[in-house]
């Protein structure tokens, strides 16, 4: 081995195991520098994937535990409503993503017969179980028990929340329009990744009707223990929320310019003009 000027061997990455990628792996879950045996993968990263693969197929079967995640919602002092979309059953959910866009009758009937307030809420939370309920069963409700002080005591008005099973992102637009909501917050499981199936999408719209486009909202994702913080995507949706009050739209108009810190901390401002 070669010296260095002072006469000391160099640093070099190998770990105590003669893999120098075992400490750029402490850095990041992906899969990186699997190896091979022959023209396959080593026995170990094979059984990793294929377990990770199970976690992530139970993730999009699994059904929400609705009364479970009531009880857990309930210290948060909102009314909450139990609604379902049009899709029977978990089969049709992931067959007919069409029918997760919209509400059965019964809810439809539901939420029709509310008595409606002179005025409406300025937002309101929709909590659907989307492609992966672990999501929702781990995230929701610490998220919101973040989110709902903070927007509490800066006096938003906050309508009650609602619990849709089989539910896709655009059935909040239906929701929030038949609860007359300026604007709504979906928190839904996001499709699972082979080191994500616990991974909650918070999406935000303006104005929300039935028929609204992805173009029209704006998206938190990542939100997890080993992602973006409940903490973190508090801050940048309470950004977005404030911007979206102010300006009356969301969607590809308004952009996150809630700059994080390096203390975890958001500012407004852009960025690019710092």
């Amino acid at each position: 081995m070669s010296e260095t000027r002072t006469g000391k061997p160099p640093e070099t990455s190998l770990a105590s195991d003669g893999d120098p990628w075992s400490g750029l792996r402490a850095y990041t879950p992906a899969r990186i520098a699997l190896g091979r045996a022959g023209t396959s993968l080593p026995t170990r990263p094979h059984l990793e994937f294929q377990l990770a693969h199970a976690r992530a197929r139970t993730a999009v079967h699994a059904a929400l535990g609705v009364e479970a995640l009531v009880d857990r919602l309930a210290p948060l002092g909102l009314e909450t409503l139990v609604v379902a979309s049009a899709a029977e059953g978990r089969a049709m959910y992931l067959q007919r993503p069409d029918l997760g866009r919209r509400l059965d009758d019964a809810s439809r009937d539901l939420l029709a017969g509310r008595e409606k307030r002179e005025e409406g809420p300025e937002v309101v939370f929709v909590i659907g179980d989307g492609l992966s309920a672990l999501a929702i069963e781990e995230n929701a409700a610490p998220f919101l028990e973040v989110m709902v002080p903070v927007l509490s005591d800066a006096g938003w008005r906050i309508g009650p929340l609602s619990v849709v099973t089989g539910a896709r992102v655009a059935i909040g637009d239906e929701i929030g329009a038949a609860l007359g909501a300026a604007m709504v917050v979906m928190l839904i499981g996001e499709r699972p990744g082979l080191s994500s199936p616990d991974s909650l999408g918070l999406y935000l719209t303006a104005n929300p009707r039935p028929g609204l486009t992805d173009e029209a909202r704006n998206c938190v994702s990542n939100v997890r223990a080993a992602g973006l913080s409940h903490e973190g995507a508090a801050h940048k949706l309470l950004f977005l929320m404030t911007e979206a009050r102010r300006r009356g739209l969301s969607g590809v108009r308004l952009k996150d310019e809630a700059e994080v810190l390096a203390d975890g901390r958001p500012k407004a401002g852009n960025f690019l003009l710092g």
